[in-house]
């Protein structure tokens, strides 16, 4: 099991778009990939948990990735949020 704390940098946080964009990142990799955000868990892999989470702009997430890909799904999903999700 793998972690690491990224912010969304987004300006209106995780609405429809890229929230939907985290999700298909996410589904590449066989490995369980959640985040945590105050005392929310999230599947990274469900829009609609992601949406449930209601991120916005300026908010820590902590992915946790856990699996035979953890380390690369990690990079991916903090890279993902660093470049912006699309936006």
């Amino acid at each position: 099991m793998v972690s690491e704390k990224v912010v969304i940098k987004n300006p209106t946080g995780l609405h429809l778009r890229p929230a939907g964009m985290l999700c298909k990142e996410a589904m590449n990799y066989t490995s369980s990939i959640t985040f945590r955000f105050e005392n929310i868990t999230a599947n990274a892999k469900s829009v609609l948990s992601v949406l449930g989470a209601c991120i916005k702009s300026g908010d820590e997430l902590e992915f946790i990735c856990d699996g035979p890909d953890e380390e690369e799904a990690l990079r991916a999903m903090v890279t993902i949020v660093k470049n912006g999700l699309g936006e």
